[in-house]
């Protein structure tokens, strides 16, 4: 179908020269018009789904050999000041205007982003809302936004290391959940913990170190999961980035604890290479 219509339609549509969503909710996109079309004294880019339209702001300048070329930058999502895109398939149009006069075209994509190498990948969702955008395109090459909800998930935002102890803030995302708990769980072993709530949606897990001591000369490796009065787990972790190596990039120091009335031990968190958040805890080898 491409092969056959994207020779009818390069005449009379704005070719998509780059276009990618590099930070997972930002549209980044730069085109050139064709000929018939001139140099407009404005152009938008609109996002539209059925009736619903979202015009948002671009750059129109003459390239080097006289060329007509578009610049833009389309953020996505109400939340940060961007469009009010939801969940669905968006097409994305060019209109022009030149005096009193516009027209809209198509914004031809003959090949879709593709994934780069390197300790980088390209961010799968937005790190604010945790909404999922990607760049797709029609049967006939044109270019269209694809959003989905968040995923149910719970992310950390921060882990306090103290030599008291360690405390871990959250989000939650994609879901809602009534009367959390933190729960603790190593081989054999589960501690159920209290949560406290920071905000909507915002909690404070406190690690139960003085019963993490570990039973041998081992290390234990506890995984932590929150879970709401229905039963439901969801594990910590962090899933809004765009490191491909989560335990390298954001690993934490680790720390030597004496819990009270327990012998001392070091206590390391980190995240494994899928970004679940892990606990390590090992006795100290003078404690016995």
């Amino acid at each position: 179908m491409l092969r056959l219509f994207v020779p009818l339609r390069r005449k009379r549509a704005a070719l998509l020269h780059y276009a990618a969503i590099l930070d997972g909710q930002t549209v980044n996109l730069h085109a050139q018009l064709p000929p018939t079309a001139g140099l407009p004294d404005r152009v938008e880019i609109v996002l539209r789904r059925g009736r619903r339209r979202h015009p948002c702001e671009a750059r129109v300048y003459e390239g080097p050999a006289g060329e007509a070329l578009v610049d833009a930058a389309v953020l996505l999502g109400a939340e940060l000041g961007g469009a009010p895109v939801g969940t669905g398939r968006w097409r994305l149009r060019l209109r022009l205007y030149s005096g009193r006069r516009s027209r809209t075209l198509s914004l031809l994509l003959l090949e879709p982003p593709v994934p780069y190498e390197g300790p980088t990948k390209p961010m799968e969702a937005s790190p604010v809302t945790g909404e999922r955008h990607r760049l797709g395109r029609s049967v006939r090459g044109s270019a269209r936004v694809v959003s989905t909800a968040a995923r149910a998930a719970v992310e950390v935002t921060k882990v306090h290391l103290t030599h008291a102890g360690v405390t871990v803030d959250v989000r939650v995302l994609g879901t809602s959940v009534d009367g959390p708990r933190a729960e603790f769980v190593a081989a054999g072993r589960r501690i159920d913990q209290a949560v406290e709530t920071l905000g909507p949606d915002r909690f404070r897990v406190a690690v139960p170190l003085s019963q993490m001591t570990p039973r041998g000369g081992r290390p234990e490796h506890w995984d932590v999961v929150l879970r709401d009065s229905t039963g439901r787990s969801l594990r910590l972790g962090r899933r809004l980035h765009d490191v491909r190596n989560p335990l390298r990039v954001f690993a934490m120091r680790s720390l030597a604890i004496t819990p009270q009335g327990h012998p001392p031990m070091i206590v390391q968190p980190r995240y494994t290479p899928a970004g679940n958040l892990r606990v390590t805890c090992t006795r100290m080898p003078e404690a016995g």
